[in-house]
């Protein structure tokens, strides 16, 4: 009983000490506080939900084409739980090692403590390594989705240039985020982002339901493997935005809520997508076979180029919620992550943008691209590699015994936490990263084959094609 009472004084008195920081002095420091130093519960839970959703809300109707409205629907019910279980794991593992370090008197004001770290802490530089790897690759590819997706929306409302130029110009505007320090300072992005997200996902469902059917709309999903499972590894991406849990807790001054508010962000984050998928596979059918950006088929509006507009802006944002990791490794790496000069550090970060905005151009394949990192980088990261270094890090009875945090009696304590741990590691492993993989690599290859790297304009649509096919209700 000592020994737990000590544990919860460590783990509590220097998570807090952040808190006191923060604390506004004067009306200049209450609004910089209100805006830019977010530490609470609050903005946890909007980083959280706003970077999970982020623009595959545009890609998720594609998705359903593949998959078919039931399995749609029940993939995204499975991997949303999937992916709490995961993050709930990575959490855990966090205030493990956060707690065990501060029991060594090791001071963590200047440093934000990521997941190679953690995974270096518990298990040692191999499993540092793989996480590292992993890691940095899928956050790479994340910050290249989200400058993919820029240059595809606004081409949507100015088309006078084509994508591949709307990506040079996007990639210098995402470089501004080299200025933000870390996710304590995301505090009114997050909050903008999901009302942003939260927009485009109602506009979605409601124009789709008052457009109606298109004539002769087909709803033939599932026809192919290959399609199914990209579809389904698609899925697997969006509800694998755990890979900065660990940065996201470490910028909270009570890190033990975390997981709470990860659930609570996911159950929000499918009154989102499940609507809005399932409103515009109704409205279109087999058409978004062709179109993986769901506001390609939707008739411009102002409310349309509104939707498209918020998207451009959260698009931003997400692109710092995945770069910003990437550049505190960096920072790391070259030895300057304790500077104080924000300057300084902005200016050492550029190097990482150079790689992103070039894979950008290379691989402008809006929506293939996100099943093809879903499966080959996603599955390891946020789902394998947790879970394994979970069952690693408590294997012995030892471990288990002196844990900071026992697993829940709801999941049956520690039996039912290593079933759950070996049956996410054989699921992902087969379907996520086997047969996703497989079907994410020949969709990819197919779009290279058809498009080539570095195409200009990747779906869009000839003024021929635009006649012959422009989307129109069906008559009643």
């Amino acid at each position: 009983m000592a020994s737990e009472k000590e544990v919860e004084t460590v783990i509590v008195g220097n998570y807090e000490e952040m808190e006191s920081e923060g604390k506004p002095r004067d009306a200049k420091s209450r609004l910089l506080s209100f805006l830019w130093h977010g530490g609470s519960v609050y903005d946890a839970w909007f980083s959280c939900a706003s970077n999970q959703v982020a623009q595959v809300l545009l890609t998720l109707p594609y998705s359903f084409s593949q998959l078919g409205m039931l399995s749609g629907t029940l993939f995204q019910l499975f991997y949303g739980l999937l992916g709490g279980w995961t993050a709930y794991l990575i959490s855990t593992l966090y205030v493990e090692y956060r707690t065990r370090k501060e029991r060594e008197k090791f001071n963590f004001r200047n440093h934000v403590i990521q997941w190679f770290e953690v995974l270096d802490g518990l298990l040692g530089k191999h499993w540092r390594n793989v996480g590292l790897a992993f890691n940095c690759t899928f956050l790479l590819f994340g910050s290249v989705i989200q400058l993919i997706a820029c240059a595809s929306n606004i081409y949507y409302i100015n088309d006078n240039l084509d994508k591949r130029t709307w990506t040079y110009i996007f990639g210098a505007c995402c470089a501004t985020t080299v200025f933000i320090p870390s996710f304590h300072n995301y505090r009114i992005w997050s909050f903008l982002g999901l009302l942003m997200t939260t927009y485009t996902a109602w506009y979605l469902t409601v124009a789709s339901l008052l457009h109606g059917q298109v004539e002769g709309v087909k709803h033939s999903g599932p026809t192919k493997l290959v399609l199914y499972f990209t579809g389904a590894t698609n899925i697997l991406y969006t509800f694998g935005g755990h890979a900065v849990t660990v940065e996201i807790m470490h910028a909270m001054w009570k890190p033990q809520k975390f997981k709470a508010i990860y659930l609570l962000a996911t159950l929000y984050v499918m009154t989102l997508t499940l609507p809005s998928a399932a409103a515009v596979y109704w409205a279109f059918g087999d058409m978004l076979l062709n179109h993986s950006n769901a506001f390609s088929l939707l008739p411009r509006s102002p409310f349309r180029d509104m939707a498209v507009i918020l998207m451009l802006i959260h698009q931003f944002i997400t692109f710092g919620f995945a770069s910003t990791p990437l550049y505190l490794v960096w920072e790391k790496a070259i030895g300057i992550h304790e500077c104080r000069s924000l300057c300084k550090r902005a200016l050492a970060r550029l190097p990482v943008v150079i790689p992103i905005w070039f894979l950008a151009i290379v691989f402008p394949f809006f929506g293939p691209i996100n099943s093809t990192v879903g499966s080959l980088l996603v599955s390891f990261t946020v789902y394998i590699i947790p879970a394994l270094a979970h069952m690693f890090t408590f294997k012995s009875p030892a471990a288990r015994r002196n844990a900071v945090e026992q697993p829940p009696r709801s999941v049956g304590r520690w039996v039912g936490a290593y079933t759950m741990n070996v049956f996410v590691v054989v699921w992902v492993l087969v379907v996520g990263f086997g047969f996703g993989g497989w079907a994410s690599m020949v969709n990819f290859i197919h779009q290279i084959d058809t498009f080539g790297f570095f195409t200009k304009c990747y779906q869009c649509p000839t003024p021929t094609s635009i006649n012959s096919t422009a989307p129109s209700p069906r008559a009643h």
